[in-house]
C-alpha cells in the first residue's frame, strides 16, 4: 500500500466519481481504476460499490477513509517539514557568544530570528569564555560562535563582524569620569579589572598588550569571568577597566564609559565549522553578519 495509493483513493472516495476524480489528479480514468483496483488486491476486500450510476464507499472504504486521510496528511506534513528545512526556514541552531558581545549582539540576533525565521528554533548562550566556545564548535554543542580572535583550524570558516575601539570603564565619581576623552597613559597605577588569563580569553591580553604600548604595566589586576561583572566591579571601585565600544550597551549604574584617545581596536568573529552545512545555520550566519554590520 502506497501514499500514492492512498491519495487516489481518497480522491474517489471525495468524488465519487472515477472520472472527476481522475480530473482532479490529472491522471487517464482507466489508469485511475487500475490503481484502485490493486489497492484493493493488495489489502483482499473491496473498497468501493461501482454501479453504472453511482461510486460508493464499502463498509472497509469507510474504515480506510480516517487511516488514509492522516497517512496522507502525515506524508504531506513530513513533505512541507522537510522543505522548510532544506530552505533553511526550520530547525534548531545552537549559538555561544563571548561576554562583550552578549549584551548587544545576542538580543539583536534574537530578534531578527525570531522576526524572519519564525520557525527555527534557537538555542542561544551568553557569556562564555572563548575556549569553551571553540570547544563547543567542535564537538557540536555549538553550530556557531562569536568571538573575538581566529583559530588556527583549517576546518573552521571565519567571517569578520565588526571592528571596534577599547573604551576605558571608570568609577563615576572618577576624576576623569567627566572627560570627553582620555588618554591610556593616564590610567598608569590604576587597578584593571580584567577578564581571565591563562588563554581564558583574548581580552585579557589585549588589554595588557594596549597598557604596554601606552608605557606601563597595571598596578595590580582583578581577574572577573563574566563581563556584567567586570563592570559592577569597576562600579563598586575595584579598579577600571576596558572593554569593547559595543558593552556600553550594558548600561549598569555607577560608570562611565570614557573614550580613548586613539584607541587600539578588536575585532568581532563568527566561527562556523567548514564540515557543517544545515541551511537553518547558513541562514542564521548571515542574520548575525547583517545584524552586526548594521
Amino acid at each position: 500500500m502506497e501514499i500514492r495509493q492512498l491519495r487516489y483513493f481518497l480522491a474517489v472516495a471525495e468524488e465519487c466519481h472515477f472520472g472527476r476524480a481522475a480530473t482532479r489528479l490529472h491522471i487517464a480514468q482507466p489508469a485511475l481504476s487500475q490503481q484502485i483496483k490493486q489497492l484493493e488486491a493488495e489489502l483482499g476486500i473491496a473498497l468501493f460499490n461501482r454501479t453504472t450510476r453511482r461510486v460508493e464507499l464499502t463498509e472497509a472504504g469507510h474504515q480506510l477513509l480516517d487511516h488514509a486521510g492522516t497517512l496522507v496528511g502525515g506524508e504531506e506534513r513530513a513533505r512541507s517539514h522537510l522543505r522548510e528545512l532544506a530552505a533553511g526556514r526550520a530547525g534548531r541552531v545552537s549559538v555561544g557568544f563571548i561576554g562583550t558581545a552578549t549584551y548587544d549582539v545576542l538580543p539583536q540576533v534574537a530578534r531578527t530570528v525570531r522576526a524572519h525565521l519564525p520557525t527555527v528554533a534557537m538555542d542561544l548562550h551568553g557569556e562564555v569564555l572563548a575556549p569553551r566556545l571553540v570547544e563547543g564548535l567542535l564537538d557540536d554543542t555549538y553550530d556557531l560562535v562569536v568571538v573575538r580572535q581566529a583559530v588556527p583550524d583549517k576546518g573552521i570558516r571565519v567571517t569578520s563582524l565588526r571592528s571596534e575601539p577599547l573604551v576605558a570603564v571608570l568609577p563615576a565619581h572618577h576624576p576623569f569620569a567627566s572627560r570627553r576623552v582620555v588618554p591610556l597613559g593616564d590610567l598608569a597605577g590604576e587597578p584593571f579589572v580584567i577578564h581571565p588569563s591563562q588563554a581564558r580569553s583574548s581580552m585579557y591580553d589585549r588589554v595588557l598588550a594596549a597598557c604596554r604600548r601606552a608605557g606601563f604595566e597595571p598596578s595590580s589586576l582583578v581577574e572577573v569571568s563574566e563581563t556584567a561583572t567586570l563592570v559592577v566591579f569597576v562600579a563598586a571601585g575595584h579598579g577600571v577597566a576596558l572593554v569593547p565600544q559595543s558593552v556600553r550597551s550594558l548600561g549598569l549604574e555607577g560608570v562611565r564609559y570614557v573614550p580613548l584617545v586613539d584607541p587600539e581596536t578588536v575585532d568581532l568573529l563568527l566561527l562556523r565549522r567548514t564540515d557543517r552545512n544545515s541551511p537553518a545555520a547558513t541562514r542564521v550566519a548571515e542574520v548575525i553578519r547583517q545584524s552586526v554590520r548594521g
